[in-house]
């Protein structure tokens, strides 16, 4: 199994779409380790720098339709190249949603007022606060970071001193396809 958490990339927008994750002309890359430069170079967001704020992250909490636009696995491959194997958001494109899963990776949905909660207590807190990417650039303050505790579905967001636990959910064959590392390992093991 994956793991899963890491320091927090704050992005404070509805509607993020896969173009903007990952852009279309880069779907002829053979690889998907090729897709690990260009992830979100195209997302525009107050006080975001892709260049800048992407390394060493394990972790996207944004707002609501998240993956929204052309079904791709792409944008999730971009994701994972990165080190992200979690985002967090009020909802996302079915779609995208699935592929997340389908490549072992975890798509949990928290509800707006949760993530309001977690934007206002943890977003300013990491790293300086970014404007609307709060908590992308650097600036002294310690950064935001995420445990994921798969056995209890907890979500665990750490930063000086705070410490908040959310529940989600994560049940079925979701659950599956995370523990088996995804889709094709799943299969694998099955049929």
């Amino acid at each position: 199994m994956k793991t899963f958490g890491g320091t927090v990339l704050f992005l404070d927008r509805n509607d993020i779409n896969t173009d903007e994750i990952i852009p279309a002309k880069y779907l002829n890359e053979s690889s998907k380790e090729a897709l690990k430069p260009n992830l979100l170079e195209d997302l525009r967001l107050e006080g975001f720098d892709p260049r800048r704020d992407i390394a060493g992250k394990g972790a996207v909490l944004s707002r609501s339709n998240f993956g929204c636009g052309s079904s791709r696995e792409h944008a999730p491959w971009a994701l994972e190249m990165n080190g992200i194997n979690i985002v967090i958001a009020e909802s996302f494109a079915r779609i995208f949603r699935q592929n997340m899963y389908n490549c072992g990776m975890i798509a949990a949905e928290l509800p707006r007022e949760t993530l309001d909660e977690l934007f206002r207590d943890f977003a300013g807190k990491a790293g300086g606060g970014a404007g609307k990417a709060g908590g992308a650039a650097g600036g002294g303050a310690e950064p935001t970071t995420l445990s994921v505790d798969i056995e209890k579905a907890l979500l665990i967001f750490r930063s000086g001193g705070r410490e908040k636990r959310v529940p989600f959910t994560l049940e079925g064959f979701e659950r599956a396809l995370v523990e088996a590392g995804g889709w094709v390992e799943y299969a694998a093991r099955r049929y």
